[in-house]
């Protein structure tokens, strides 16, 4: 008789886990979700997750519980709060965490569950939501954990690296989206610098994309389409690549790096989020350079 499909924990299903929902489910598995979201916990038991009141539920009811969530505070809400999975009888032998947080909340949060006895894993997301189930996870922790959870993680991506202990899966996603900042940040000042030397800003991207050239990047071709159509709608939100590149120039020069690009995107992202757009697509960064005035032409003395 085939083996019953093992049951997995997902503790929030907003743009990136309800994708890891929808892979779960398709695989086989019973999946026990909690969302802060009624309305995303509807869906989830629409689609046939069971649906709990707590990620504490969720944790006595699954070895393996996965966490999709946007901040360092709401990890450790879920992971040692009041209502958290060490609250758990029984615990969970397994909490993955595919947020973006910083290793420092990685490492904490491990301590913490290791005195549980539970063994903790930080695995972020590289590759946008569309693509789960070819996504990368480098995933930080012990090497016989990696293996353990691997089966599952393999539902969500098509490489699993082991990148080393605990908090360095998050250093990779944070320095990958430094560079994600810096690329978004080039391709919305060069599409409203068009404008000015009256450029056709269409002709400038669909030149460039098909020349071949190496400036020519997954990340340039995606946006490109979205400025054209002034389309603000998040594939990923302005509000979380600030905080990503922000925890990422912390973390770095924490460490003694010089950040000196990472320092000037991350102010454009900082005051693109202060003018209101932090829920619209990092694209949406472009309305402040058209807003630019320019330099300032002087009369001489």
């Amino acid at each position: 008789m085939p083996e019953a499909p093992t049951a997995v924990g997902l503790i929030g299903a907003g743009t990136m886990g309800s994708r890891m929902a929808r892979a779960l489910l398709a695989s086989g598995r019973t999946l026990v979700v909690w969302d802060i979201s009624a309305a995303v916990r509807q869906r989830e038991r629409d689609l046939g997750a069971i649906v709990v009141d707590s990620a504490r539920e969720a944790g006595e009811q699954c070895d393996v519980v996965l966490l999709s969530l946007p901040l360092p505070h709401d990890v450790q809400e879920v992971v040692a709060g009041e209502d958290g999975l060490l609250s758990a009888h029984p615990l969970p032998g397994y909490v993955v965490d595919l947020s973006t947080v910083d290793p420092e909340t990685s490492r904490t949060l491990s301590a913490a569950s290791g005195d549980r006895g539970v063994r903790y894993l930080d695995a972020p997301v590289l590759g946008r939501p569309a693509r789960c189930g070819q996504w990368t996870l480098p995933v930080g922790g012990a090497a016989e954990d990696v293996e353990a959870v691997r089966p599952v993680l393999n539902e969500l991506a098509t490489v699993v690296r082991h990148v080393g202990p605990v908090g360095t899966g998050n250093a990779v996603k944070l320095l990958n989206n430094l560079m994600f900042g810096a690329i978004n940040a080039i391709t919305v000042e060069v599409m409203a610098a068009a404008v000015r030397v009256d450029l056709d800003p269409r002709v400038l991207f669909e030149t460039i994309v098909e020349s071949g050239a190496a400036t020519v990047s997954d990340l340039f071709r995606e946006i490109g389409p979205k400025i054209l159509a002034e389309d603000w709608s998040a594939t990923f939100s302005l509000a979380l690549l600030e905080k990503d590149n922000r925890l990422g120039v912390e973390m770095s020069e924490a460490a003694g790096a010089r950040m000196v690009v990472a320092r000037v995107v991350q102010c454009l992202n900082s005051a693109g989020v202060e003018r209101g757009l932090g829920p619209c697509d990092t694209s949406a960064l472009i309305q402040l350079l058209h807003d630019y005035p320019g330099p300032q032409e002087t009369t001489p003395a």
